[in-house]
């Protein structure tokens, strides 16, 4: 028995069910910055995760981080990446925006 739903318009594209909206990412509450390098080529990234913001402030948040690491980075699934070792900068700022901070890896 199938029911009779709209899933894909020609004019807008694919429908989304009021269902499947998208999940919230669970966090502990503690921030963890990282230092990753697999799958780059050799070149060292900064992540940040476990953030509980919407999406727009992580943007925002993404953005001033870059600003004051002056490189380049982007925001994917909810994580922060920044270019370079700038582990110690982002954990001063984090913790100055009231967030519980934690180094993570090696």
């Amino acid at each position: 028995m199938s029911e009779n739903r709209l899933v894909y318009s020609t004019q807008t594209g694919r429908i989304q069910n009021k269902e499947q909206s998208k999940p919230s990412i669970i966090t502990d509450g503690i921030v963890r910055i990282r230092r990753e390098t697999k799958g780059r080529k050799g070149k060292g990234m900064t992540t940040v995760t476990g953030l509980d913001l919407p999406e727009k402030e992580l943007k925002d948040l993404c953005s001033q981080l870059k600003k004051m690491c002056g490189t380049g980075g982007a925001l994917k699934s909810g994580i922060i990446e920044i270019q370079g070792d700038n582990r110690d900068k982002i954990k001063a700022t984090l913790e100055q925006l009231g967030h519980n901070v934690k180094l993570a890896g090696g």
